[in-house]
């Protein structure tokens, strides 16, 4: 099976979609969330169009030179027929029979003409639009025409000539003259007719089928140059006026058919936009026309796909008139007559064709009318477009976005509307992130603030509990110490002064290691229940301690005051205040036993008061 015959290289591909808008056919697909558009080689026609527009060169077409360099080294005697725009192609060089004996240097035994084919075929044209039975056709010569009309408008195919091409005449001509099995390669200006040749079997076959450019890159692979060869001339039979087939009316002035405005029968048509237009008149308006239709899809052959790039219009056709009138100064045309008359009886003029119907059915109407309102064309004067997509109207491209072939992006004014639309929400939210970004740097600006000011209470707070007589000691959930005072590390003693020396306020110490269990069990109590621990003695040592834990941070942090009861600041303070405890638990005892032996007292006088009563009112 053959590769595809157009191909884009998805790596250098600049997604530029210029092949999209170029293909006639819309064959190149784009496709929703996939960025380099794709080839529909069924829906191809094979015109070339892309590789035209394409700047990067990521468009490819099915390259033949592995087959011809294969069918060259299999040991047969291989026949070259050669295009009549060869002469247009190569402007460097200043002989015809030079690029002749270039090509049999590559190891071709037979060079022939394809203008000898176009003579064949031009009189089976001459035959056919002479002799009018009813009915108008369009010629068949040119390979995307035929695809074109095969796979979009079938309808059209009864019109199309049933005459093969010069290529396929002429590669039976080659079979008559050399035998049936030799192998051809036809070089020439299209890539269409790469498949093309595959169509054909038997003594009609194109073995390989080899563009100009592939020509040149062959001549440059075992280099053949123009200075290093000698002159040699094509194999008879030789082209009569078929060598003007590189120009678009070549073959009806060849075939002898009048294009007179007045009374001629065929009217020639060229160029992708003129022929789609043909086509379209062809199939509405041809009964009121009454001409046959001449059509090719380039500028003449002499601008095919398959030429090099860059190449000028009417300096090539001016190479192909000059070459034709050079030809045909003296031209032997008795033995082109002989010729002609020798091989029409034994080749087959007939062509077939056949339906590839490639039309797409048309989507609802309320799905086309829902994209035309996404891309804003609902109005009927928007929908007849810019035609920058590559379709022909805004009801077109809504018709191929419906049938997946393409996506709304590809509409230009939408795509437009989309961005201003993204620039204007995408302003709005720098904006908003400006604004944010300023609070943030205010908000910054305070937190460091803060921070500041925490630092510096910190720092205060820090140094007035190391100002404080008490031992102060503040612990985590882990016992493990947070902060401690210099009271609190004198309590403990030498060895916690020297640790306190390496390690400021024994901070990270563990408490359990410094304080017996109950001790540190107070500060597990606190930190477990949650409740305050108040003035609690605890021996440590020889110290009698006075002990308080609060609880600082719920579950995880404690703090405690610790008093040494021996010191005599710490004794007379705590007598006075624990007298000051006892004297005031008295007076409430006192003010207590006052309280009760009044209440005793008045219920006395009442009991008494009541049997004195009682006691009167006996005697009465």
């Amino acid at each position: 099976m053959k590769p595809p015959l157009i191909s884009i290289n998805k790596e250098t591909c600049k997604v530029c979609y210029a092949c999209v808008r170029a293909c006639p056919v819309n064959a190149i697909q784009v496709i929703v969330n996939q960025e380099p558009p794709v080839v529909d080689n069924e829906r191809c026609i094979g015109c070339g169009s892309c590789l035209q527009v394409c700047v990067p060169s990521s468009i490819t077409y099915r390259d033949s030179c592995d087959d011809v360099k294969k069918l060259l080294a299999s040991g047969n005697k291989v026949a070259a027929i050669v295009a009549p725009s060869i002469s247009g192609e190569f402007v460097d060089i200043t002989d015809y029979r030079k690029f002749v004996r270039m090509i049999r240097e590559l190891g071709f035994a037979y060079v022939n003409e394809v203008s000898f084919g176009v003579d064949l075929v031009a009189s089976g044209y001459n035959e056919l639009m002479s002799n009018f039975l009813g009915k108008y056709y369009l010629t068949a010569n040119c390979p995307p025409i035929v695809s074109l009309i095969e796979k979009y408008h079938p309808e059209l195919i009864g019109n199309l000539a049933p005459i093969v091409s010069p290529m396929v005449a002429i590669a039976q001509v080659v079979r008559q003259l050399y035998g049936k099995d030799t192998p051809v390669v036809y070089i020439g200006p299209c890539i269409g007719a790469k498949d093309e040749a595959l169509r054909y079997t038997g003594e009609a076959r194109v073995d390989a089928v080899l563009t100009f450019v592939e020509l040149r890159q062959l001549f440059t692979e075992f280099n053949i140059k123009e200075s290093t060869v000698e002159y040699s001339d094509f194999d008879p039979p030789l082209g009569f006026k078929g060598s003007l087939y590189a120009v678009s009316n070549g073959i009806i002035q060849a075939a002898g058919l009048s294009e007179d405005l007045m009374n001629g029968r065929v009217i020639t048509a060229e160029g992708k936009d003129n022929i789609l237009e043909a086509i379209r008149e062809f199939e509405t308006s041809i009964d009121f026309i009454r001409k046959n239709f001449n059509l090719f899809y380039c500028e003449g052959c002499l601008m095919g796909p398959g030429t090099t790039k860059g190449g000028k219009k009417y300096e090539r056709r001016t190479l192909v008139t000059d070459y034709a009138n050079k030809k045909l100064a003296d031209f032997d045309e008795k033995t082109w007559k002989s010729a002609c008359s020798k091989h029409s009886d034994k080749i087959s003029f007939k062509a077939d064709f056949e339906t590839n119907d490639q039309r797409m059915p048309l989507p609802s109407e309320e799905k086309i009318e829902e994209i035309l309102k996404v891309i804003g064309k609902q109005n009927s004067e928007d929908k007849l477009g810019c035609g920058a997509c590559g379709y022909e109207s805004c009801r077109d491209f809504a018709v191929n976005v419906a049938n997946g072939l393409t996506k709304t992006d590809m509409c230009i004014t939408y795509s437009l509307k989309s961005k201003h639309d993204f620039i204007k929400t995408l302003k709005l939210t720098n904006e908003k992130l400006a604004k944010t970004q300023e609070a943030l740097l205010e908000s910054e600006r305070r937190a460091r603030q803060e921070q500041q000011a925490s630092q510096e209470a910190l720092e205060r707070t820090s140094s007035m509990l190391q100002k404080l007589p008490s031992a102060i000691v503040i612990v985590d959930e882990n016992l493990k110490i947070i902060e401690s005072n210099q009271s609190f590390i004198n309590i403990l003693g030498e060895d916690a002064a020297e640790i306190n020396e390496i390690i400021p306020g024994l901070m990270g110490a563990d408490l359990k290691t410094l304080l017996p269990f109950q001790f540190y069990k107070l500060f597990s109590a606190v930190i477990s229940n949650n409740e305050n621990l108040v003035n609690r003695d605890v021996h440590l040592g020889e110290k009698l301690l006075n002990v308080s834990v609060f609880s600082i941070k719920k579950g995880r942090i404690a703090g405690a005051v610790l008093r040494d009861m021996y010191l005599p600041e710490v004794r007379k303070e705590e007598v006075i205040h624990r007298v000051t405890e006892v004297i005031d638990e008295n007076l409430a005892l006192v003010q207590k036993i006052a309280f009760l032996l009044g209440e005793g007292a008045a219920t006395t006088e009442r009991m008494l008061n009541s049997i004195i009563e009682s006691h009167k009112e006996g005697k009465k």
